[in-house]
Protein backbone atom coordinates (compact mmCIF):
# COMPACT_ATOMS: atom_id res chain seq x y z
CA UNK A 1 0.00 0.00 0.00
CA UNK A 2 1.43 3.58 -1.12
CA UNK A 3 -0.47 6.76 0.38
CA UNK A 4 0.15 10.08 -1.17
CA UNK A 5 -2.28 12.62 0.64
CA UNK A 6 -5.92 11.72 -0.35
CA UNK A 7 -4.75 8.95 -3.03
CA UNK A 8 -4.19 5.35 -1.75
CA UNK A 9 -2.67 2.92 -4.14
CA UNK A 10 -2.38 -1.18 -3.62
CA UNK A 11 -2.93 -4.24 -5.11
CA UNK A 12 -6.08 -6.13 -5.27
CA UNK A 13 -6.31 -8.68 -3.04
CA UNK A 14 -9.27 -10.80 -4.22
CA UNK A 15 -12.88 -11.21 -6.35
CA UNK A 16 -14.47 -7.98 -4.84
CA UNK A 17 -11.26 -5.88 -6.28
CA UNK A 18 -11.28 -7.36 -9.55
CA UNK A 19 -14.92 -6.82 -9.54
CA UNK A 20 -14.26 -3.05 -9.15
CA UNK A 21 -11.41 -2.86 -11.56
CA UNK A 22 -13.37 -4.51 -14.05
CA UNK A 23 -16.63 -2.29 -13.36
CA UNK A 24 -14.25 0.89 -13.28
CA UNK A 25 -12.75 -0.17 -16.94
CA UNK A 26 -16.24 -0.71 -18.09
CA UNK A 27 -17.15 2.75 -17.33
CA UNK A 28 -14.06 4.07 -18.67
CA UNK A 29 -13.95 1.99 -22.12
CA UNK A 30 -17.38 2.43 -22.71
CA UNK A 31 -17.88 -1.62 -22.75
CA UNK A 32 -21.77 -1.12 -21.36
CA UNK A 33 -20.83 -3.22 -18.45
CA UNK A 34 -18.04 -4.86 -16.72
CA UNK A 35 -14.75 -5.20 -18.92
CA UNK A 36 -13.07 -8.63 -18.11
CA UNK A 37 -11.48 -11.20 -20.49
CA UNK A 38 -9.15 -14.64 -19.61
CA UNK A 39 -5.95 -12.64 -18.60
CA UNK A 40 -7.62 -10.71 -15.95
CA UNK A 41 -6.85 -14.20 -14.02
CA UNK A 42 -3.34 -14.38 -14.42
CA UNK A 43 -2.45 -11.04 -13.20
CA UNK A 44 -2.31 -8.31 -10.55
CA UNK A 45 -4.10 -5.57 -10.20
CA UNK A 46 -2.62 -2.12 -9.18
CA UNK A 47 -6.06 0.09 -7.78
CA UNK A 48 -5.74 3.52 -6.83
CA UNK A 49 -8.41 5.02 -4.13
CA UNK A 50 -9.46 8.44 -3.12
CA UNK A 51 -9.33 7.74 0.35
CA UNK A 52 -11.78 11.09 1.24
CA UNK A 53 -14.85 9.74 -0.50
CA UNK A 54 -13.60 5.63 -0.73
CA UNK A 55 -14.51 5.89 -4.41
CA UNK A 56 -11.91 3.40 -7.24
CA UNK A 57 -10.13 6.23 -9.23
CA UNK A 58 -7.48 4.58 -11.16
CA UNK A 59 -7.04 0.76 -12.06
CA UNK A 60 -4.30 -1.27 -13.87
CA UNK A 61 -3.44 -4.90 -14.48
CA UNK A 62 0.14 -6.35 -14.36
CA UNK A 63 1.21 -9.84 -16.01
CA UNK A 64 4.85 -10.69 -15.40
CA UNK A 65 7.08 -12.91 -17.61
CA UNK A 66 10.46 -14.57 -16.41
CA UNK A 67 11.83 -13.83 -20.41
CA UNK A 68 10.31 -12.69 -23.46
CA UNK A 69 10.35 -16.30 -24.11
CA UNK A 70 6.79 -16.45 -22.71
CA UNK A 71 5.37 -13.19 -24.40
CA UNK A 72 3.16 -15.09 -26.43
CA UNK A 73 0.55 -15.27 -23.51
CA UNK A 74 0.68 -11.58 -23.30
CA UNK A 75 -2.12 -9.34 -24.25
CA UNK A 76 0.02 -7.55 -26.21
CA UNK A 77 0.66 -10.45 -28.77
CA UNK A 78 -2.61 -10.62 -29.82
CA UNK A 79 -1.77 -7.41 -32.14
CA UNK A 80 2.25 -7.62 -32.59
CA UNK A 81 4.36 -10.05 -33.65
CA UNK A 82 6.97 -10.13 -30.75
CA UNK A 83 9.55 -12.48 -32.07
CA UNK A 84 12.08 -9.93 -31.61
CA UNK A 85 11.13 -9.86 -27.87
CA UNK A 86 11.78 -13.23 -27.55
CA UNK A 87 15.47 -13.11 -27.18
CA UNK A 88 15.03 -10.91 -23.93
CA UNK A 89 16.43 -12.80 -21.51
CA UNK A 90 15.59 -11.12 -17.87
CA UNK A 91 11.86 -10.52 -16.34
CA UNK A 92 9.10 -8.39 -18.14
CA UNK A 93 5.90 -6.92 -17.01
CA UNK A 94 3.17 -6.04 -19.27
CA UNK A 95 1.17 -3.37 -18.00
CA UNK A 96 -2.63 -3.19 -19.44
CA UNK A 97 -6.05 -2.09 -19.14
CA UNK A 98 -5.07 1.41 -17.46
CA UNK A 99 -7.97 3.44 -16.83
CA UNK A 100 -8.91 6.42 -15.25
CA UNK A 101 -12.58 7.29 -14.07
CA UNK A 102 -14.20 9.22 -15.79
CA UNK A 103 -14.07 12.86 -14.93
CA UNK A 104 -11.14 12.34 -12.86
CA UNK A 105 -8.07 14.42 -14.40
CA UNK A 106 -5.92 14.97 -11.07
CA UNK A 107 -2.33 13.91 -12.33
CA UNK A 108 -1.41 13.09 -9.00
CA UNK A 109 -3.44 9.36 -9.81
CA UNK A 110 -0.32 8.75 -12.59
CA UNK A 111 2.13 10.25 -10.48
CA UNK A 112 1.01 7.41 -7.43
CA UNK A 113 0.44 4.82 -9.70
CA UNK A 114 3.45 5.23 -11.33
CA UNK A 115 5.26 5.01 -7.46
CA UNK A 116 3.54 2.04 -7.33
CA UNK A 117 4.49 0.08 -10.50
CA UNK A 118 8.29 1.24 -9.16
CA UNK A 119 8.00 -0.83 -5.75
CA UNK A 120 6.84 -3.46 -7.55
CA UNK A 121 10.13 -3.16 -10.70
CA UNK A 122 12.27 -3.00 -7.99
CA UNK A 123 10.81 -5.97 -5.75
CA UNK A 124 10.59 -8.67 -8.64
CA UNK A 125 13.58 -7.61 -10.70
CA UNK A 126 11.67 -6.81 -13.71
CA UNK A 127 13.73 -5.41 -16.49
CA UNK A 128 11.27 -4.32 -19.27
CA UNK A 129 7.81 -2.86 -18.97
CA UNK A 130 5.65 -2.63 -21.84
CA UNK A 131 2.09 -2.50 -23.44
CA UNK A 132 -0.30 -1.21 -25.61
CA UNK A 133 -0.75 2.94 -25.26
CA UNK A 134 -4.18 4.03 -26.71
CA UNK A 135 -5.59 7.22 -28.52
CA UNK A 136 -9.33 7.89 -28.34
CA UNK A 137 -11.09 6.38 -31.50
CA UNK A 138 -9.79 5.15 -34.76
CA UNK A 139 -9.31 8.41 -36.94
CA UNK A 140 -5.84 8.34 -37.66
CA UNK A 141 -5.52 12.07 -39.04
CA UNK A 142 -6.02 13.97 -35.86
CA UNK A 143 -2.92 12.56 -34.52
CA UNK A 144 -0.24 13.06 -37.52
CA UNK A 145 1.81 15.38 -35.98
CA UNK A 146 1.68 12.60 -32.64
CA UNK A 147 2.72 9.89 -34.90
CA UNK A 148 5.22 12.25 -36.80
CA UNK A 149 6.78 13.20 -33.18
CA UNK A 150 7.05 9.42 -32.62
CA UNK A 151 8.25 8.46 -35.77
CA UNK A 152 10.96 10.94 -35.47
CA UNK A 153 12.28 10.70 -31.62
CA UNK A 154 10.62 7.50 -30.03
CA UNK A 155 10.83 4.60 -32.61
CA UNK A 156 11.95 1.06 -30.62
CA UNK A 157 15.30 -0.28 -31.66
CA UNK A 158 15.78 -2.37 -33.94
CA UNK A 159 16.94 -5.51 -31.32
CA UNK A 160 13.03 -5.04 -30.29
CA UNK A 161 11.02 -4.04 -33.06
CA UNK A 162 7.06 -5.15 -33.40
CA UNK A 163 6.50 -6.50 -36.71
CA UNK A 164 2.81 -5.90 -37.70
CA UNK A 165 0.31 -9.30 -36.91
CA UNK A 166 -2.99 -7.19 -36.75
CA UNK A 167 -4.96 -6.97 -40.26
CA UNK A 168 -5.86 -3.40 -39.73
CA UNK A 169 -2.51 -1.12 -38.97
CA UNK A 170 -1.47 2.35 -39.49
CA UNK A 171 2.07 1.89 -40.92
CA UNK A 172 3.12 5.67 -39.94
CA UNK A 173 6.93 5.28 -39.83
CA UNK A 174 6.82 4.33 -43.38
CA UNK A 175 3.90 6.81 -44.53
CA UNK A 176 4.84 10.14 -42.56
CA UNK A 177 7.33 12.41 -43.84
CA UNK A 178 5.63 15.24 -42.30
CA UNK A 179 8.03 17.61 -39.29
CA UNK A 180 5.84 17.86 -36.44
CA UNK A 181 4.31 20.24 -34.89
CA UNK A 182 5.67 19.43 -31.29
CA UNK A 183 2.92 21.64 -29.35
CA UNK A 184 0.03 20.42 -31.59
CA UNK A 185 1.78 16.95 -30.68
CA UNK A 186 1.92 16.75 -27.33
CA UNK A 187 -1.63 18.38 -26.93
CA UNK A 188 -2.61 14.71 -28.56
CA UNK A 189 -0.73 12.65 -27.17
CA UNK A 190 -2.33 10.68 -24.62
CA UNK A 191 -1.09 10.87 -20.85
CA UNK A 192 0.19 7.10 -20.51
CA UNK A 193 1.89 7.24 -23.44
CA UNK A 194 3.67 10.92 -22.65
CA UNK A 195 4.71 9.06 -18.86
CA UNK A 196 6.56 6.33 -20.84
CA UNK A 197 8.42 8.41 -22.99
CA UNK A 198 9.44 10.57 -20.28
CA UNK A 199 11.10 7.32 -19.19
CA UNK A 200 12.87 6.82 -22.22
CA UNK A 201 10.43 4.49 -23.87
CA UNK A 202 10.01 3.62 -27.42
CA UNK A 203 7.16 2.77 -29.73
CA UNK A 204 6.35 0.04 -32.70
CA UNK A 205 6.36 1.46 -36.35
CA UNK A 206 2.47 1.10 -36.27
CA UNK A 207 -0.53 1.50 -34.93
CA UNK A 208 -3.42 -1.11 -34.62
CA UNK A 209 -6.76 -0.27 -35.49
CA UNK A 210 -8.58 -1.43 -32.78
CA UNK A 211 -12.20 -1.26 -34.21
CA UNK A 212 -13.76 -3.36 -30.62
CA UNK A 213 -12.42 -1.15 -28.41
CA UNK A 214 -12.41 2.46 -30.65
CA UNK A 215 -8.99 2.74 -30.12
CA UNK A 216 -5.56 3.21 -31.95
CA UNK A 217 -3.13 1.89 -30.39
CA UNK A 218 1.17 1.42 -30.48
CA UNK A 219 3.33 -1.16 -28.81
CA UNK A 220 5.00 0.57 -26.07
CA UNK A 221 8.12 -0.33 -24.02
CA UNK A 222 10.95 0.78 -21.57
CA UNK A 223 13.84 -0.36 -20.65
CA UNK A 224 14.05 -0.08 -16.57
CA UNK A 225 18.31 0.66 -16.92
CA UNK A 226 17.63 3.22 -19.91
CA UNK A 227 15.30 5.47 -17.54
CA UNK A 228 17.41 8.66 -16.69
CA UNK A 229 18.74 8.93 -13.59
CA UNK A 230 16.24 12.29 -12.67
CA UNK A 231 13.13 10.64 -13.69
CA UNK A 232 13.97 7.11 -11.40
CA UNK A 233 14.80 9.92 -8.26
CA UNK A 234 11.34 11.14 -9.27
CA UNK A 235 10.11 7.71 -9.30
CA UNK A 236 11.72 6.64 -5.77
CA UNK A 237 10.26 9.62 -3.99
CA UNK A 238 6.90 8.76 -5.12
CA UNK A 239 7.89 5.41 -4.08
CA UNK A 240 9.01 6.39 -0.49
Amino acid sequence: MLERGRLRARFGQGPRDLAAAQALRGRAFGTHGPDRDSHDAECIHLLVEDTAGDVLVACCRLMLFDSGAELHRSYSAQFYDLGALSDHPGPLAEIGRFCLRPGCADPDILRIAWGALTLLVDETGVEMLFGCSSFAGTETDRYLDTFAMLRERHLAPKRWLPRVKAPDVFRFAARLRRKPDVKRAMLRMPPLLRSYLAMGGWVSDHAVVDRHMNTLHVFTGVEIAAIPPARKRLLRAVAG
